[in-house]
């Protein structure tokens, strides 16, 4: 089953990749003009401040192409880690996982992000397929545990197109992709310190 998105959608999608890329990018920038300077250790600074941006900025630009697009930079596996490299959430991804097709895939890693976003202080991302049926499970554990209520909204299709934001878009994006593969997304908080966002 295909899912229409509305061109409101992928203009706030735009938006969130381009606020994901202006980090890194103006970092580069800042090391590009600390490489000016006569002192060697400025330089050498700049150097370490550029390639790491370049990687993050790298990074983010396989991961979006992998769970916004259909091109494909790696694994779901690959290019979540990589997203996540550096961040104060680490994830666990099953094998059952990478073994799923790459819609299935491309699901994970957009719940990922949802899970990612709710671990302010980071955390821990535990990414599995259902045994018994497709189907997939994305917990989130962490001292903290942050659900907007836009993004609850956005999740459940509580929300009009006109009323989402750059901040509830990809909620709204992955319970679409979701229903693309004939299944509902669902969240739940089985106890303290933990949520659960589950396909199937």
């Amino acid at each position: 089953m295909k899912v229409a998105v509305d061109l409101r959608v992928l203009e706030l999608l735009s938006s969130r990749l381009c606020h994901e890329l202006i980090s890194p990018v103006g970092a580069i920038n800042n090391g590009i003009e600390l490489m000016g300077e006569d002192d060697p250790d400025f330089v050498k600074d700049a150097t370490k401040l550029i390639a790491n941006s370049a990687r993050t900025a790298g990074n983010r630009l396989n991961f979006y192409r992998f769970a916004y697009g259909s091109g494909r930079a790696g694994t779901g596996r690959e290019v979540t880690l990589g997203l996540l490299e550096g961040g104060k959430a680490r994830c666990v991804w099953g094998d059952a996982v990478s073994a799923l097709s790459v819609e299935w895939q491309r699901l994970a890693c957009n719940m990922v992000v949802l899970a990612a976003e709710a671990l302010p202080r980071g955390g821990s991302i535990e990414v599995a397929a259902v045994a018994d049926k497709p189907g997939l499970s994305v917990k989130a554990a962490g001292e903290t545990i942050n659900l907007m209520a836009e993004m609850r909204a956005a999740l459940g299709g509580a929300v009009a197109i006109a009323d989402l934001t750059a901040r509830s878009v990809h909620a709204y994006y992955t319970a679409r992709l979701a229903e693309a593969l004939d299944v509902k997304l669902s969240l739940s908080e089985p106890q303290a310190g933990s949520a659960v966002f589950a396909a199937g």
